[in-house]
């Protein structure tokens, strides 16, 4: 355990109040990194210019774009390829004719095709097959009546094509074709999946969040009920500055449970702020009954945790080892820093793990409740165990990764 300097807090709750109407920071939420993908981002010395032209954020967000970004760049690639062999093979200026003829015919038909591809995409695979297959043997003699009626005019003017010898380039043009087609539904269907896993991940992402929060607001209801009961007492007996009081920290302990976010995670400084708010509620019912100390060391202070985790563990030791007992009992939260975790207990001087046995069942909070939420906050990569204590009570101890950012 660290020594006095280190330490957070040390020692009981004053019942007096002290820091009980200090204002808490709220609980921080880190939000989730944007997905990677198109260019990078606008940051850096090219920001400016990829915000220009747009390419600052994925590629794919906007679908019209990429097509035609993709369609243009692809044509060109041809007429530039094809221009090149024919002039490596001297075919002549005419043939740069040719093959812009001939870029210009793919290009358009390449337009149709997807215009239709959009609606065919929608059907039953096996009639989406089957139609872009007939699309594409289409689309392929039309090209090829195109290329040998352009190779007759432009590249070799003595030829004379009759009949079926305008199909004489079918086979290359329905590759070319046919390739285009493959890399349309590729992107398409990858485009699909993509929005399917992302709007599994949102509704994964909804149903936790609710959870957490169905789980954040399990309070029990009997801390409410008996404060205002001892509210309403304190008014009776006319011993108003008390009942001021005890309202006053009351309402900020429910400021800050209530208005807060109930998934966002808070620092274990924060955490403890928040016992105190509470620790001093219980301490106006139980006066001298109820001895709370804490041994926070300095370097967990900074670890993250989700709100409200540690205070139905409190709670439980109120109702099991102060409550039952004339003299009251001691309760100890401690956290220390273990390897790369903090390792939290919370320990009282009760009668031990048989009074504690139905703190699930009867709190309506209990174990339970702490072990799901641990487990939506941080998966397997936490530690939770609960036991009899040397001090004659019952501990609970919390294992949780100490990296701030484990997990958003």
């Amino acid at each position: 355990m660290a020594s006095d300097g280190a330490r957070l807090i040390d020692g009981p709750v004053a019942a007096d109040g002290g820091q009980a109407g200090e204002a808490l920071p709220p609980p921080t939420r880190h939000p989730r990194a944007p997905r990677s993908g198109g260019f990078g981002g606008s940051k850096g010395p090219a920001g400016p210019i990829l915000e220009t032209v747009k390419l600052d954020s994925p590629f794919f967000d906007d679908k019209n774009r990429a097509f035609w970004v993709l369609q243009s760049a692809g044509w060109t690639g041809y007429f530039i390829l094809r221009s090149l062999s024919g002039i490596a093979n001297s075919m002549g200026l005419m043939f740069l004719v040719h093959t812009l003829l001939l870029t210009a015919t793919g290009y358009s038909l390449t337009l149709l095709m997807g215009s239709l591809y959009r609606r065919l995409i929608q059907m039953r695979p096996l009639w989406t097959a089957a139609l872009s297959l007939g699309t594409v043997v289409i689309a392929a003699a039309v090209f090829s009546f195109i290329e040998t009626w352009s190779n007759a005019t432009f590249v070799r003017p003595d030829a004379r094509p009759v009949g079926i010898e305008y199909l004489g380039a079918i086979l290359l043009d329905f590759a070319l074709l046919a390739a285009w087609s493959a890399l349309y539904y590729g992107i398409n269907y990858y485009l699909l999946l993509e929005e399917e896993i992302e709007q599994r991940e949102a509704m994964e992402s909804q149903a936790s969040s609710a959870q957490l929060a169905m789980l954040r607001y399990q309070l029990n209801p009997h801390f409410l009920f008996n404060t205002l009961n001892s509210i309403s007492t304190l008014v009776l007996l006319r011993q108003t500055e008390r009942a001021n009081a005890m309202l006053s920290r009351l309402s900020s302990f429910l400021r800050y449970t209530l208005a807060n976010e109930p998934t966002a995670q808070v620092t274990l400084a924060q955490e403890v702020e928040t016992l105190k708010l509470y620790l001093e509620i219980e301490k106006m019912r139980f006066e001298e009954r109820l001895r709370p100390h804490f041994r926070i060391d300095a370097e967990t202070i900074g670890a993250r945790l989700p709100s409200l985790l540690l205070q139905p563990l409190v709670e439980n030791a109120i109702k099991y080892a102060v409550t039952p007992s004339e003299d009251g009992a001691d309760i100890w939260i401690t956290a220390s820093r273990e390897g790369s975790c903090v390792r939290i207990e919370v320990a009282d001087s009760g009668a031990g793990e048989g009074s504690h046995g139905m703190a699930t069942e009867s709190t309506g909070v209990g174990l339970a409740n702490i072990r799901d939420r641990l487990t939506q906050a941080y998966g397997a990569a936490h530690g939770f165990q609960s036991r009899s204590n040397d001090k004659g009570g019952y501990s609970v101890i919390l294992e949780i990764p100490s990296e701030s950012e484990y997990r958003s």
